[in-house]
């Protein structure tokens, strides 16, 4: 048996803080919970309360809920209306796929001035002969009764009908309440043939409050020991790296993605279809120089790159529209090369640095002053004068012939 408790609640209560005084909407559906309980102390501004999907049996502890304005109970195991005449704000009430048998108990709703909308659908009651004309005319206020609007000629013709009608509905109700006695009495009964019937659950009984707990127990049963069974078989551990110690390709997180290269032939590009409204925190890029691991909550997908790349320059980003994440890792090769070729360009480049005449602490020991103009232009006359060649002497076999042309 589930409890409503007041860690349950703050829990269902985080879009206020957690805060209980100022709790306005609560959610409690689908908790397996059997009893309403506390809500009218804990929590006395509530608004709207879900409590579909559970196994309430009776309506209780919210008549303290004056601001109360929508209560949905639907699919419990609700048998009778009662206990909301102090909720004065209510003005929606869904009692959908319960076992209200006793259709006077709409009665107790007479009070409730702000009713306007009810759901009694899929209820034993809703099989009663007159069931609409029955309520439209002992409720005056509603204006919609099972999801169809209520009209004026409806109305009219419900309070004509009403004298016979109330009597019927209170045979009806007599006959309904004597068949819920006998179907608990024969619940108990056959209690100690259906635990012996292995084959009990694969035949078809009747729906009743308490075949429904039945039911559900025997459910929960069942998931326990189903996951009791998976948690004995451990589950193979996942490899990402091989037994050659080379890493292996897997997609956990079952996301699309691309892997490609840059039309420069520089980059190896990987566009991975994350979710586009994903926070970022809950993504991680772990880039090695064989492979690539991207982490999506908790989930990995690994990707082994056709060359090596270089991992401190590779660049990691989110598309803003798309919320695709695009990796973008240059490849080893190419970023080595391009780094052989920095390093001898700054080797060849000149230097800039000035560079300076260190003097002793006698500077006539190694200039002379005095004498640079002087040496100046001795150094620039013996540049000037030109090169004299000496004229090599004939040999001894030398013959002057005039008709032979000299040689420049």
């Amino acid at each position: 048996m589930v409890y409503i408790t007041e860690s349950l609640i703050r829990k269902r209560a985080e879009h206020n803080e957690g805060e209980l005084s100022t709790l306005e909407e609560v959610s409690l559906h689908q908790q397996d919970i059997e009893k309403i309980e506390y809500l009218d102390k804990w929590c006395r501004e509530l608004r709207i309360i879900y409590l579909q999907s559970n196994l309430i049996s009776k309506i209780e502890n919210i008549s303290r809920l004056k601001k109360l304005e929508y209560i949905n109970l639907a699919l419990n195991n609700i048998e009778y209306i009662e206990n909301l005449e102090g909720c004065e704000s209510l003005n929606k009430l869904d009692l959908t796929l319960n076992f209200i048998g006793i259709l006077s108990s709409v009665e107790n709703l007479r009070n409730n001035i702000h009713l306007v909308d009810l759901y009694l659908t899929g209820n034993p009651c809703g099989d009663h002969e007159g069931y609409r004309d029955y309520v439209i005319a002992t409720l005056p206020q509603l204006q919609k009764l099972d999801g169809n609007e209520i009209t004026k000629t409806e109305r009219i013709l419900a309070l004509q009908k009403y004298g016979k009608i109330s009597k019927r509905i209170d045979e009806l109700d007599r006959q309904y309440a004597e068949k819920r006695k006998n179907q608990k009495s024969e619940f108990e009964r056959t209690k100690s043939e259906r635990e012996a019937d292995e084959n009990y659950w694969d035949r078809k009984s009747e729906y009743t409050p308490e075949s429904r707990i039945e039911t559900h127990e025997s459910t929960k049963k069942k998931r326990e020991r189903e996951s009791k069974e998976e948690k004995s078989e451990p589950k193979p551990v996942r490899q990402y790296i091989g037994n050659d110690g080379y890493p292996l390709n897997c997609n956990e997180p079952k996301v699309d993605f691309k892997m490609l290269e840059s039309d420069d032939d520089r980059h190896v590009i990987l566009d991975v279809a994350v979710f586009r409204h994903m926070d970022t925190s809950l993504v991680d890029v772990d880039v090695q120089p064989l492979y690539v691991r991207v982490t999506i909550k908790g989930k990995i997908l690994q990707l082994v790159l056709p060359e090596e790349v270089n991992t401190t320059q590779s660049v990691a980003e989110r598309s803003k529209i798309s919320g695709h994440l695009v990796i973008k890792m240059p490849k080893l090769k190419q970023s080595n090369i391009k780094m052989e070729t920095k390093a001898r360009i700054e080797n060849n480049k000149p230097s800039t640095q000035s560079t300076y005449l260190e003097l002793g602490k006698d500077p006539s020991t190694t200039v002379d002053y005095t004498q640079i103009v002087n040496q100046n232009k001795k150094s620039s006359h013996m540049r000037s004068k030109p090169n004299s060649q000496k004229e090599r002497k004939n040999s001894a076999d030398f013959i002057d012939d005039p008709d032979v042309p000299p040689l420049i």
